[in-house]
């Protein structure tokens, strides 16, 4: 009884759009990690077993999205959240058809490009939205929440995306479909537009105006704030791009010991993440970044070197924790520093951080794998990280003293001090 009554004011306390977005962020994450942690290798068989072709086309995706996200923010601030989400949603859903029927490198590169325009376009929207109907105290826990649902696809997906990747990655593709196919059908039939039609008003006239531009020397705090984050995007794209490779030469069920690594991340975030998330809430923020960065780093090494499957899993354990740390926490220090007409601006530079490293990322690393090896790759990822995770404590003790900044004004004169 207890613990149905936790549940029911759990369902209360949250608007509908967060439980939509929850259930959609589960359904299409089971879909999509089928996918993901073995697209590179069907492009890899797809086209002749080349490093270089395949990391390019699973590049495209983010490089274009990087593009798309320069606009995608503005664009939710001034036609709103939900049309940009849906549609989003539906580029998303042509990319995966396109994929079955695709017959050569440029066909695949295509569906990419379409894939990146999607994904580009639904996070700003979709991250705005929470700031429009959460509490500033509540956020971190509604975003624990996104990747506790998230990663309930992350348990399961790699581990059925195994299996059919054996028998027919079209398959994959099809569901793949059907599921964002049955998130947008539900987004657009439940979901309410939740932009405050004032600011909506004043981002449109303000869009009319000459004077319109966003002068990012005012905002200098978030370009801050995302190019420190930039490596740990960098660390992901080579957990979806150069690890399978990598494990390709170390172990001889590698196929197996990946998708194993995937469902046991998964899992342990379905298991700690909301109790992390309350847990970390009341920590320094710089305590809580420079914890997340020293494990990554950690990861980072144990991936290149872990000689046995338990040691990664292990690592995998320590990549864990750190990822529960870090995104929340961070997802909530936009959503305090962006002004209320600027949300989806913000939520869009700091998403970038996200399109370069896995456009770059997976280029990058495939270049250091086919001319040196895995251990090089992955020792270079640790240094990086180590040194983000530096500038990232300083950045971090500086923002939040005495508490986030109200501005981006005062952000920027905190970090000139």
């Amino acid at each position: 009884m207890m613990l149905k009554n936790r549940a029911l004011r759990m369902w209360q306390s949250y608007d509908i759009a967060i439980w939509i977005r929850a259930f959609g962020t589960a359904l299409t994450s089971l879909t999509n990690f089928m996918m993901r942690p073995f697209l590179v290798l069907y492009l890899y068989n797809q086209l002749d077993g080349s490093i270089l072709l395949s990391t390019l086309v699973v590049s495209l995706s983010p490089l274009v999205g990087m593009l798309v996200n320069l606009i995608a923010g503005g664009l939710s601030d001034r036609i709103g959240r939900k049309p940009v989400m849906a549609a989003a949603l539906l580029i998303q859903l042509a990319s995966m058809l396109g994929l079955i029927a695709a017959a050569s490198v440029w066909h695949y590169a295509i569906m990419s490009i379409l894939n990146g325009i999607g994904h580009s376009l639904f996070g700003p929207a979709a991250n705005a939205q929470v700031s429009d109907v959460v509490p500033e105290e509540k956020r971190p826990e509604v975003f624990a929440l996104f990747h506790t649902a998230l990663n309930l696809g992350a348990a399961l997906g790699p581990l059925l995306g195994l299996a059919l990747f054996s028998w027919n990655m079209h398959v994959v593709f099809l569901v793949c479909a059907v599921s964002i196919g049955i998130y947008a059908a539900v987004l657009w039939w439940k979901v309410p537009e939740t932009l405050d039609p004032a600011q909506q008003e004043r981002a449109r006239t303000r869009s009319r105006s000459p004077n319109s531009r966003i002068r990012l020397r005012e905002h200098t705090a978030i370009l801050w704030i995302s190019l420190a984050a930039l490596p740990v995007g960098l660390l992901y794209a080579q957990v979806e791009s150069t690890l399978p490779l990598h494990l390709e030469t170390r172990f001889d069920n590698y196929q197996t010991v990946f998708a194993t690594m995937m469902a046991f991340n998964g899992l342990m975030v379905i298991a700690l993440q909301m109790w992390i998330a309350r847990k970390s809430k009341d920590m320094p923020l710089h305590w809580v970044m420079g914890i997340s960065y020293t494990l990554f780093a950690t990861v980072s090494i144990g991936y290149g070197f872990a000689p046995w499957f338990i040691l990664l899993l292990a690592v995998e354990f320590a990549f864990t924790i750190g990822e529960m740390l870090n995104g929340p926490h961070l997802q909530k220090l936009v959503s305090v520093l962006a002004p209320p007409e600027h949300r989806g601006f913000y939520f869009s530079i700091y998403g970038m951080n996200w399109q370069i490293s896995r456009g770059l990322g997976p280029v990058l690393g495939g270049i250091i794998l086919s001319h040196l090896n895995g251990q090089y790759l992955f020792s270079l990822m640790s240094a990086i990280l180590l040194v983000a995770g530096v500038s990232m404590v300083r950045l971090a003790r500086k923002i939040s003293q005495p508490r986030a900044v109200a501005s981006p004004v005062e952000a920027e004169a905190t970090l000139s001090a």
